[in-house]
């Protein structure tokens, strides 16, 4: 009992650790980790702390809470430090290990990966962003991505009694619920995460490498198409075309009450109702619907993958807490407590009570990643994509427009040889 109440009075908002050896007790070796702000609460890390060092006597934990401003530069100096004075693992966004895994500086987990931790059935748009050649540096923890949040009071309205499963359907359904003054949905002109999804299921890319180059491909046959049916989908709605679904933030167009649809992570609805409380209770949720019944579409995905600097002091047991947190047991109460998928299309059941969660869990069965390239950071920094978006909604030429920015992403992507 003394043991458990020394665990918990040691947590506070920034820092879990099990601060101070009781008498008698023997050394512990302490593990840094550094987990990024609300990313899981603080009432999951006093339970795993807790549960952690009593199964692990030689062990102590020293969670250290980062935010995301600045964390890039942050992490890049602790990845060179001496060995031994920074974290022994560290909280990643899954499109960030590219960062990281370029220069040898985070440890190599393939062997761990497919001997111990089941790595066929982790999520590949967190698992394939870990990976560098044949190597996996980052390990699944948890993702989110996009479902399509709706009123079902409109869908009963205008007849439609189940979600569409195709995209066939989609269109249809969104038809009929863009009438009487409603919007069928409110989809944004420069979403293009969404779009992303579209030219994936289509059998497209944002780009591809080939000969150890990287290209733009928005003007392949496939990503064309994806493109194609974003604009057919965002016609039935009143989304500006030269703005990306922040500006304004779509959960208050969707609060004012006119709106059938957004494509948004599930959490939004909470920031919808407290907007307009009278749609309490009105909200559902499904996956973005793909080509065929049956297998929901393609989605970004996004979420944290755990990695392993080189210079940690201690490998075994800085890989110790990989395990236990991307662990079934301890990634599936992350899920339930934070409305989180899991990291495994087979822990998926775990959170299949709460229809939001459970409709992200089917999407990110299919959910991709953006291109394994950390150059993919400067096509972001002035993005190229959403110009392109834009100037196709207002009626300019798809193919000359995605050759345009194809040459553009090229660019961007071309290594720095300065």
């Amino acid at each position: 009992m003394r043991r458990r109440l020394l665990a918990l009075v040691c947590v506070t908002g920034t820092l879990v650790s099990a601060c101070g050896m009781l008498p008698g007790d023997h050394e512990r070796k302490t593990v840094t980790v550094w987990l990024m702000k609300d990313s899981a609460s603080r009432e999951f890390l006093q339970r795993f702390t807790e549960d952690f060092e009593r199964t692990h006597e030689d062990l102590r934990l020293d969670i250290r809470i980062q935010d995301w401003t600045g964390i890039v530069e942050k992490v890049r100096t602790a990845l060179k430090a001496d060995s031994g004075d920074g974290p022994d693992v560290i909280e990643v966004g899954n499109t960030q290990v590219p960062l990281y895994a370029d220069g040898g500086r985070l440890v190599d987990l393939t062997l761990e990966s497919m001997r111990d931790w089941g790595k066929e059935k982790w999520l590949p748009g967190l698992a394939q962003p870990g990976k560098d050649g044949n190597k996996q540096y980052g390990i699944p923890w948890y993702a989110a991505n996009r479902v399509v949040i709706y009123r079902k009071d409109l869908f009963e309205q205008a007849g439609i009694t189940r979600p569409p499963e195709t995209r066939d359907a989609w269109l249809t359904a969104t038809e009929k619920l863009d009438s009487g003054g409603n919007q069928g949905i409110y989809l944004a002109g420069q979403d293009w995460y969404t779009l992303s999804g579209f030219i994936w299921d289509e059998g497209g890319d944002l780009a591809r490498e080939k000969d150890y180059a990287w290209q733009g491909t928005l003007d392949t046959p496939a990503a064309l198409r994806g493109m194609d049916f974003y604009r057919r989908l965002q016609a039935l709605g009143r989304g500006p075309a030269d703005a990306d679904e922040e500006h304004p933030p779509q959960a208050g167009v969707f609060a004012e009450g006119r709106v059938a649809q957004i494509v948004a992570v599930p959490g939004l609805a909470q920031s919808i109702v407290r907007k307009n409380p009278e749609l309490k209770g009105r909200l559902g949720f499904f996956p973005v619907p793909g080509r065929t019944a049956g297998r929901p579409g393609a989605v970004f995905t996004g979420g944290s993958d755990l990695v392993v600097p080189r210079n940690t002091d201690d490998q075994f047991a800085a890989t110790a807490v990989v395990a236990a947190l991307t662990g079934a047991t301890w990634d599936t109460e992350l899920a339930r407590t934070m409305n989180y998928v899991p990291n495994k299309t087979t822990l998926a059941g775990a959170v299949a009570g709460e229809e939001g969660v459970a409709a992200m869990a089917a999407g990110a069965a299919h959910g991709r990643a953006t291109p394994h390239t950390p150059q993919w950071a400067d096509v972001e920094a002035d993005n190229p994509i959403k110009e392109y978006m834009t100037r196709v909604l207002n009626g300019a030429d798809p193919a000359t427009e995605a050759r345009r920015a194809s040459r553009k992403i090229t660019e961007a992507l071309a290594p720095d040889v300065g």
